[in-house]
């Protein structure tokens, strides 16, 4: 995991099966899974346990998800993360504007704050680059099957938040949605 590859199918499986019939059995009648499935074969396996609804894919700006993810911190304290990355990025290619402040922490975990192993913009570009080899597939299955709602990010939590809910809205039924992250 800190060399930013992908866990073994079988594992994620299984824990996903047991996950889902402990839902099931408490009465729960949606979810959401968030980065899962990432391999075709991960859909294929998916689609023999549960139905999807609608599959979420949020999209970002590779140079911003970069500098996002090498922001990241986490307190060695209290286990809260933070991310000290200031992202204002223009629309000076006639693209819009992507603004992004930093979540600081606390004067308490200042001076405790790490990074994560992860966190190298070598092992974020290995993630990209694997992403791109096996996860687009995955978007293409759902996008085919009419399930597939792209939605940029264009700012931080507060600013996206509100417009992400607006996205799903039309998605979702009287009943019970399930949703699945890309």
């Amino acid at each position: 995991m800190n060399e930013g590859k992908l866990l073994p199918d079988e594992i994620v499986l299984e824990l996903l099966a047991k996950r889902l019939e402990t839902g099931t059995a408490a009465g729960e009648s949606g979810f959401i899974l968030d980065g899962f499935p990432r391999t075709r074969s991960q859909v294929e396996a998916l689609d023999r346990i549960t139905d999807i609804d609608l599959v979420l894919n949020l999209r970002l700006r590779e140079d911003v998800l970069i500098m996002k993810c090498m922001g990241r911190r986490i307190c060695s304290g209290c286990g809260t993360n933070y991310n000290v990355a200031n992202i204002d990025v223009g629309g000076d290619d006639g693209g819009p504007r992507i603004f992004m402040p930093p979540l600081l922490p606390p004067p308490s975990c200042a001076d405790k704050l790490t990074v994560r192993a992860d966190d190298t913009e070598d092992v974020i570009r290995a993630r990209l680059n694997l992403y791109a080899e096996e996860c687009k597939p995955v978007e293409d299955y759902y996008r085919a099957q009419g399930k597939l709602l792209d939605f940029d990010v264009m700012g931080g939590i507060p600013e996206t938040w509100p417009k992400l809910l607006d996205a799903v809205k039309p998605f979702l039924p009287e009943e019970s949605l399930s949703v699945a992250a890309a």
